[in-house]
């Protein structure tokens, strides 16, 4: 599938932008109405089938990165999806991708299922619906996360306001740590290589401040939040991403990860993660 066949382009009557792939069901840019590019996307990503793209909004599932026996982050992100819906309302676009069980996705993860991700823009907010169905007659148990990648200009100046008082898994470390303050993230000196998996974050509201630029995070249906950057090192190791390509992102991340989704038979689970500019540069 080529990267002009499955792109799909929403604008609202505001001016708000987005541009998706059918390629794993992917958000790849999202321009809030009067406000420049908030999504990262490395311009070294491949678009090629059975490939996933790095940057934007990819869709782990049905496993969170190598938490499990699949192949890392699931297949969700490498699949072909189906559009479903398109529309522009009054004050808003959408568009609704749909991903269900096949033979390839059987022969990984027995399950019968159906996956929905709706995207919506407006003025200045993006939101992210996930949507699973078990249309299997056992249950069925996942992982998930949104991986949002956003854009940075000067990570030295980036703080992550919300978190304090958190639990989380340090992945660089292997350890169990708490989060006692606002998160300072600084590029040369201070956080690098950084691979945390907060629990319990639930609806509290989450800010990513950058100079006078404020973007809030608001969650609804996922219990946990992940913050990555690969730092300098991991990434000139990434052969999709350019050597300096860390200093211009952050993953703010709405997932379930430490409680796994268990879903009944017959029965649904839904996820949003909403961005909001609240302040641009």
């Amino acid at each position: 599938m080529s990267t002009e066949s499955s792109s799909i382009t929403l604008q609202s009557p505001d001016g708000a932008s987005a541009k998706l792939s059918l390629h794993g069901g992917h958000l790849l840019s999202w321009k809030p109405a009067g406000a420049p590019e908030q999504l990262y996307l490395s311009p070294r990503s491949e678009f090629a089938p059975g490939k996933a793209i790095r940057g934007g909004v990819p869709v782990c599932f049905p496993q969170f990165s190598d938490r499990g026996s699949l192949p890392k982050h699931g297949f969700a992100r490498t699949l072909p999806w189906e559009l479903v819906q398109q529309q522009q309302g009054k004050d808003d676009a959408l568009a609704v991708m749909r991903l269900r069980d096949s033979d390839a996705t059987r022969a990984l993860w027995p399950h019968a299922f159906e996956l929905e991700l709706s995207v919506r823009i407006g003025g200045r907010t993006l939101d992210i619906e996930l949507a699973c169905e078990n249309l299997g007659d056992a249950p069925l148990q996942f992982t998930t996360a949104l991986h949002t990648y956003l854009r940075v200009a000067d990570l030295d100046a980036v703080s992550v306001e919300g978190l304090a008082g958190l639990r989380y898994w340090d992945n660089i470390k292997k350890a169990d740590a708490l989060q006692r303050m606002d998160l300072l993230l600084t590029g040369e000196n201070g956080v690098l290589d950084l691979d945390r998996v907060y629990f319990g974050v639930k609806e509290r509201p989450l800010l990513v401040a950058e100079d006078r630029r404020q973007v809030a995070f608001r969650h609804q249906g996922f219990d946990d939040t992940v913050v990555w950057n690969p730092g300098p090192e991991r990434c000139a190791q990434l052969p999709d991403m350019p050597p300096e390509g860390w200093s211009e992102m952050l993953c703010v991340e709405a997932a379930c990860i430490g409680r796994p989704i268990e879903l009944p038979a017959g029965e649904s689970w839904v996820g949003r993660q909403s961005l909001e500019l609240l302040r641009p540069r």
